[in-house]
């Protein structure tokens, strides 16, 4: 159903897997809506059309409601420019379709649980849930013309799923990680790769085990602050480049150690190298943002 000019994403079930969000959820009530009705732009009837969505609403607010009402994601920042080139239209669009669909509006920096889980590697970044499932998605701002097209197909999906059918393994593996519990985690990615060596699901949730544990009790502003303080530490720079891609922000993670790779040479460069690869094993071989790092990285080395 993609526009093939807008870059989507490619649903696999290790790509975006939702299962660990799928727990009871106190209702909620919109905290952002559409104007009034009889105001303009309002949505008839007063329909909810923009809602802002943290963790603990994000089953009653995106999940069950996109069993009858198709749910558009907009993950942004406050920090994040093109964010704010996007977030308007795509509101003013929202109000404008009367609630045929709705809106929701994620912050990654206060919700980077939801902004791992769909993999997101920069924002502005875009999803489309209808039935409980993710089915298509973009990155980047685009022209309103192309996001009205895009928001159509949506709206035709209906309640059609394309997401791959369920492994208990990959759910067992995955609600561990998502719980906290990064042994278990570790043990049942590991017991799926000993049976499948090529599983890149299970490769993708023990690169994000590791970086669960490099992260643990760091303080995010006070490591990015040293890496700032100290372009040359490469400890720094790998520790801050956990942080980013833990926040949305894959793309300048990546720039970051590809910079390092330039700046280091010999066994710290190796050991930066290694671990943008591993980063890279988060996001999948697919990720348009992987592909561009993975040339910046051949021309860093070479």
């Amino acid at each position: 159903m993609s526009d093939p000019r807008i870059t989507s994403s490619i649903f696999t079930r290790g790509a975006v897997d939702l299962s660990a969000l799928r727990t009871p959820a106190p209702t909620s009530t919109p905290v952002q809506a559409g104007p009034p009705a009889g105001a303009p732009g309002g949505a008839t009837g007063g329909a909810v059309t923009v809602i802002d969505v943290t963790e603990a609403t994000f089953q009653s607010e995106v999940l069950e409601r996109s069993l009858n009402t198709p749910v558009v994601i907009d993950f942004w920042a406050e920090w994040c420019e093109p964010c704010k080139q996007l977030s308007p239209v795509l509101e003013r669009l929202a109000v404008e379709g009367g609630g045929a669909w709705v809106l929701a509006k994620i912050d990654v920096d206060t919700n980077p649980r939801i902004a791992q889980m769909f993999r997101v590697q920069g924002i502005p970044m875009v999803y489309a849930v209808v039935g409980g499932q993710p089915v298509d998605a973009f990155s980047g701002v685009v022209p309103e013309a192309q996001l009205r097209q895009w928001i159509q197909a949506v709206l035709k999906a209906g309640g059609v799923s394309v997401a791959a059918p369920s492994d208990p393994r990959l759910d067992e593996a995955d609600d561990a990680l998502m719980t906290g519990d990064l042994d278990a985690a570790e043990r049942a990615y590991r017991k799926i790769l000993a049976d499948s060596p090529a599983d890149a699901a299970a490769e993708a949730g023990l690169a994000q085990v590791g970086l669960a544990r490099r992260v643990a009790g760091v303080d995010p502003r006070a490591a990015l602050a040293a890496a700032e303080a100290n372009p040359d530490d490469v400890d720094a720079q790998t520790l801050a480049a956990d942080i980013e891609v833990l926040s949305g922000m894959a793309e300048q993670a990546y720039k970051r150690l590809v910079d390092a790779v330039r700046r280091t040479a010999g066994d710290e460069r190796e050991k930066v190298r290694q671990h943008l690869i591993g980063l890279f094993t988060i996001a999948g071989p697919e990720d348009p943002a992987v592909a561009s790092a993975r040339r910046a990285l051949a021309s860093a080395l070479f």
